[in-house]
C-alpha cells in the first residue's frame, strides 16, 4: 500500500536540486508522478506528486525536512485523492497589465463555481508599444451544464480590452 504525497518547494536556484530531490525519492522507493518547477524571481520553486509505500513515507518526509539544510524549503502534505467532476476547459486570456486581473478573472469562474486545475501568467511588453500585456493559460474544470458561451460572456465583462480564448479539452 502506498500514499500520494504533494511536495512544495522553494529556495535559492543552484544546479543539482531536481537530482537531489529524484535520488532522495527513489532511495525510499517513491515514484516521482506529476510536477511542475520554474525560476522565479531568482529563486527555484516547485510543486510536484510523489507516491511513496507506507513503511517509507516517514524516512522520506525526513530525509526531505533535511533539504533546508541545503537552502530549499520543502513542505509535505499528504494527498487527497478527490477529482473535481465537470468539463476539462482551456482558457486563454489576454489584456493590458493592471493590479487585480488575476482576482477579477479568479471572482468571475468561482461565481460560477469552476475550479482551476493549472494557472499560468506572464508580463510582456506588447509588440507594437511599450505597455505590458498580462497573459494568463488555465486549465479548469466546469461544473456540467454550465454553457461556454455564459462563461466567456461572463469574463468579458472584466474589461473590454480583454481578448477571452475558451475552449473544451479532450483530456480529463
Amino acid at each position: 500500500m502506498s500514499q500520494h504525497l504533494v511536495l512544495s518547494f522553494i529556495g535559492e536556484d543552484r544546479p543539482g536540486l531536481v537530482g537531489r530531490l529524484s535520488d532522495t525519492i527513489a532511495r525510499y522507493h517513491g515514484n516521482w508522478l506529476e510536477s511542475r518547477m520554474a525560476h522565479l524571481a531568482d529563486k527555484f520553486a516547485g510543486i510536484l506528486t510523489v507516491t511513496v509505500p507506507l513503511e517509507h513515507q516517514e524516512a522520506l518526509v525526513d530525509a526531505l525536512r533535511n533539504f533546508e539544510q541545503l537552502g530549499l524549503h520543502v513542505t509535505v502534505e499528504m494527498a487527497n485523492q478527490h477529482t473535481a467532476s465537470g468539463s476539462t476547459l482551456s482558457l486563454s486570456v489576454v489584456g493590458n497589465d493592471r493590479p487585480g486581473i488575476v482576482k477579477e478573472v479568479s471572482q468571475v469562474l468561482s461565481s460560477l463555481m469552476v475550479n482551476v486545475k493549472e494557472l499560468t501568467t506572464t508580463c510582456e511588453p506588447a509588440p507594437m508599444s511599450s505597455d505590458m500585456l498580462f497573459k494568463t493559460d488555465m486549465v479548469l474544470v466546469a461544473p456540467t451544464g454550465l454553457p461556454l458561451s455564459e462563461l466567456e460572456a461572463a469574463l468579458e465583462k472584466i474589461s473590454s480590452d480583454l481578448i477571452v480564448e475558451l475552449s473544451v479539452n479532450q483530456f480529463a
